[in-house]
């Protein structure tokens, strides 16, 4: 052969080197484990198998904070880790600059002016004071000048940042609440695979913690920034949590 620099070797019809069999001597196919199956034509599956850990979602965060200056007159003795449902009294704050202003606002009820109640309801507004509040001292006619903080949404409390007989200030941070009702899960792929995965694709995992329970969800979202140290990329996914077993800093095969 001028290609292989080898010798041809002459091919017969009818001889055994005609057949396209291949030949396996049983004493090899025992001595190698061989096994055999029937050749198909398909689509090889494609996916990638990646560790993630589950995290919170950073998009269902509510902050509590004072709208005016006061007093803290009562806690209601929850902790951070507690899990609360929304509207949940945390700590009841006594709030001076609004009882004088509650005052004024009952007194401005009973001229029957119009114009003036407007303007007294609108700087009990520009208070701070909420409007569910205002409208409970116009019903009952007697000032409120405590006023009761609850969760405004349902979740795990994150800080509680008060403690009975504190003042605090208009704008302080009193506490965070982190919602449960959905969390992420944090993947990390090798970069050279970044562009095999799509927004919208869809995800399996596979939780240590609950074995045989395979959850499901889609990417939201691939993290701009690469790790410096593993190369990875994160892809985050989303996940319902109604039954609150899907707990952040879980592992995760997905």
């Amino acid at each position: 052969s001028p290609y292989l620099d080898r010798p041809l070797v002459p091919k017969y019809g009818g001889s055994e080197q005609e057949s396209s069999a291949l030949s396996v001597p049983d004493q090899a196919v025992q001595r190698l484990g061989m096994r055999t199956s029937t050749v198909v034509r398909g689509v090889l599956p494609s996916g990638i198998e990646a560790v993630g850990s589950l995290a919170y979602n950073q998009r269902e965060v509510a902050n509590l904070q004072a709208r005016a200056g006061g007093f803290v007159e009562r806690v209601y003795g929850h902790a951070p880790g507690d899990v609360l449902p929304s509207g949940t009294p945390l700590v009841d704050l006594l709030i001076p600059e609004w009882s004088a202003a509650q005052l004024e606002f009952l007194a401005v009820l009973g001229t029957d002016d119009a114009r003036l109640i407007t303007a007294a309801q609108e700087r009990l507004r520009l208070l701070g004071m909420p409007r569910a509040l205002i409208e409970q001292v116009r019903r009952s006619g007697k000032p409120r000048a405590v006023q009761t903080l609850t969760t405004p949404i349902a979740g795990e409390l994150q800080s509680l940042e008060v403690r009975a007989g504190m003042t605090v200030e208009a704008g302080q941070d009193l506490a965070s609440i982190n919602g449960l009702s959905t969390v992420w899960l944090d993947a990390a792929i090798p970069e050279a695979m970044a562009g095999t995965v799509q927004v919208g694709s869809d995800i399996h995992a596979t939780l240590t913690a609950l074995p045989g329970q395979p959850l499901q969800g889609r990417i939201i979202a691939l993290l701009p920034s690469a790790d410096p140290l593993t190369r990875t990329i994160t892809v985050r996914s989303e996940l319902p949590n109604p039954a609150g077993k899907l707990r952040p800093g879980m592992f995760a095969t997905v």
